[in-house]
Formats: structure tokens, sequence, C-alpha cells
């Protein structure tokens, strides 16, 4: 076995394991889909997102350009069945320009690895993709202004499902606003495309009792993507 993939699998089950722990759960999903099934190459993507992050990157449609350090447009594989879409940059997120690279994106990577995915079989990306001043939440405003970059973001990548992390991605894409404990767990048509709200990894690390619940959550997800 080479040193490579040994420790893929040892860094596997430790996420099993701290997994557990967290979330209190005593089963593992192993047979996840596989790389190429869970992801459909598609070259022709790869431009037209391209383009898109351009135009994001000049983007002066809401305030929030003035404080932003850099643009968080999205990162993963264009080609994934999987999205992942958050609310709005933190602080780390902004400084660096990628997605959930704080503690709630380490919380995030985590509950993938547990589930044997990896970042690098998923797309992630925020409604907002500039930083709230504070980390404040989004305000309906900005969400308006960057709702069109967010749907030709998924457009470009049509998934197969988009997983909303946190109640303001769930209200942005499914246009209602029950509690996140309400939408959370249950599928949803957006646009053709299946959605399932779960809790924000944020809010996790604030309420560590809910973990089993996204832990369910994410066990719908591999079940629905193995069809």
């Amino acid at each position: 076995m080479k040193r490579d993939n040994l420790k893929q699998i040892v860094d596997q089950l430790k996420g099993y394991l701290e997994i557990e722990e967290g979330f209190g759960c005593r089963e593992y999903l192993l047979n996840h889909k596989k790389d190429e099934e869970l992801i459909n190459y598609n070259p022709s993507k790869e431009k037209p997102l391209e383009l898109l992050s351009k135009r994001v990157s000049n983007c002066r449609r809401c305030t929030l350009y003035r404080h932003r350090k850099n643009v968080v447009f999205g990162k993963g594989n264009i080609n994934t069945q999987l999205l992942f879409i958050g609310e709005a940059p933190g602080e780390e997120e902004d400084l660096t320009g990628e997605p959930f690279v704080g503690k709630a994106g380490a919380l995030l990577s985590k509950i993938m690895n547990s589930l044997g995915l990896e970042r690098r079989e998923v797309y992630i990306t925020n409604c907002l993709k500039c930083r709230p001043p504070l980390n404040r939440p989004p305000s309906k405003e900005e969400l308006a202004s960057c709702e069109e970059y967010l749907i030709e973001q998924i457009n470009i990548i049509k998934p197969k499902l988009i997983c909303a992390l946190g109640k303001y991605a769930a209200w942005n894409l499914l246009k209602r606003e029950e509690p996140i404990s309400v939408l959370r767990g249950s599928f949803y048509d957006y646009h053709n495309i299946t959605v399932i709200p779960t809790f924000h990894p944020a809010y996790l690390l604030r309420n560590p009792r809910d973990k089993k619940l996204v832990w369910e959550d994410m066990k719908k997800i591999i079940q629905f993507l193995k069809k």
C-alpha cells in the first residue's frame, strides 16, 4: 500500500472517531459513491465559472465591497454532484479568499471525512461573496444583490444535490422562513435540483448537542447520492 493511501485511510478513520465522539453515533457510512460516480467531468464548465468569478471580483452592487479584503467566490470540484452553500464569508475567509477555512470549516471537513467524502469531491460556496462587517448576518438587500451570482454559479455547476448550511442559505434558496430546526433534514426542490438544509457548522460549535441531527442529515445526503 502506498504511503499516501495509508495516510488517507488513517485520516479518514480519525475523522470517523472524532465525529462519533462528537455526534454520539454508532454507525459509519463507508460505501459512499466512488470518485468517478460522484464527479462527472465536464470541461465546458470551467470557462463560464471563471468569467463569473471575474465579474464577482469587480462587483459593487452593495456596500460590502468597501470592507472586503477578498471576494470569496467558492472552491472545489466544479463537476461534483454535491454543492454546499453557506451564508457568508467570515474573517478568515475574507483574509484567504477561500470558503470555510476557519473553525466552522474545519468542522465541516470533519463531517465530510466521517462520511468518506473529501473537499476535492464537492464544491463549497456562500450566498454572499463578501464578508459582512463583524460577521453579522446577511441582510435581505445583500442577499438579493448577490443572488444572481449564486443562481448562475448553481446553473453552471449543475449539482444533483445542494446542502444549504444554515437558515440564511435555506431561506435564500427556498424562499421560505421557517426556523432551520423545522426545515432541516427534509428534501426540497430548487429549479429541479434537490436541496436539503441543515445546521451551519458555526451553529454546531455553539450548540454541540445538535450534532446528532446533522449526522442524520449527512446520512440522508449519502443515501441520496447513492441513487
